[in-house]
């Protein structure tokens, strides 16, 4: 795919940085190597994706797909789901319940 054809949202940033922050706190990770890791990352944003502000209506959205207890989603996934529901973008996911849970709702799902 051609720069720009992937897109991310600042969701998924700060679910990177999280990841980062935890790996740090349980000692997975150097303080150095966390920095090295979020420099890159964001030179890959940069390079690569469109990146996808979150708006209030991705956070009503994603209210409204917790509420639908059965799909098992949680605030996050739910937000990941909104996002691409309320842009028109594809989810590409390798968890089976959100897979699952975007089929359900009507926005497209694949696997990388």
């Amino acid at each position: 795919m051609a720069p720009g054809e992937l897109a991310i949202s600042d969701w998924a940033v700060t679910e990177f940085s999280s990841a980062l922050a935890l790996k740090l706190r349980t000692g997975q990770l150097k303080v150095e190597h966390r920095a090295d890791c979020l420099a890159e990352f964001a030179r890959l944003i940069d390079e690569s994706f469109h990146l996808i502000a979150v708006t209030r209506q991705d956070f009503r959205s994603a209210a409204r797909y917790t509420d639908m207890h059965e799909t098992g989603l949680r605030a996050g996934d739910a937000l990941h789901l909104a996002i691409c529901a309320n842009h028109g973008y594809k989810l590409i996911t390798i968890d089976k319940t959100l897979a699952t849970a975007a089929t359900n709702i009507g926005v497209p799902a694949g696997s990388p």
